[in-house]
């Protein structure tokens, strides 16, 4: 019923939003985490960002999420797929969609379920800067 997964390769958002389509549902919200280019406090550009994930543990909780947002929202229909590894500027590196009858709770549940995410699940991020070195990000 849900559709969620870990991924080294590139999100395909079209099929993301394809998988959360449904007569059912007058409302898809869709979320693209991107990686945007910025500087540091030493004006180095981000090159990227890293991400690991403890796979096991990580996809527990994004089955956690969706249950309780099933819990809280008349949800359709629900995607959540996260990358891991490196990730280039402008590319996503999160996709959640949601389905539900109404577009308030569409958005709602969308909101939530990020917000969560990046709050509860065994995912971490680290800057990649163009001097080569990192710094990891706590949530």
């Amino acid at each position: 019923m849900d559709l969620l997964r870990l991924q080294a390769d590139p999100i395909d958002q079209a099929a993301v939003t394809a998988f959360v389509s449904d007569a059912r549902a007058g409302g898809i919200a869709v979320f693209l985490g991107t990686t945007r280019a910025e500087k540091n406090a030493d004006a180095r550009d981000l090159l990227a960002l890293d991400y690991e994930a403890y796979a096991d543990m990580a996809m527990k909780q994004l089955a956690d999420l969706a249950a309780e947002a099933r819990r809280r929202w008349p949800i359709v229909k629900l995607a959540i797929v996260h990358r891991t590894g490196r990730v280039a500027l402008a590319e996503p590196s999160v996709v959640i969609a949601v389905s539900c009858p109404h577009r308030g709770d569409a958005f709602d549940a969308c909101r939530w379920l990020i917000d969560s995410l990046k709050k509860d699940v065994a995912i971490w991020k680290k800057e990649v800067w163009s001097a080569g070195d990192g710094t990891w990000v706590h949530p």
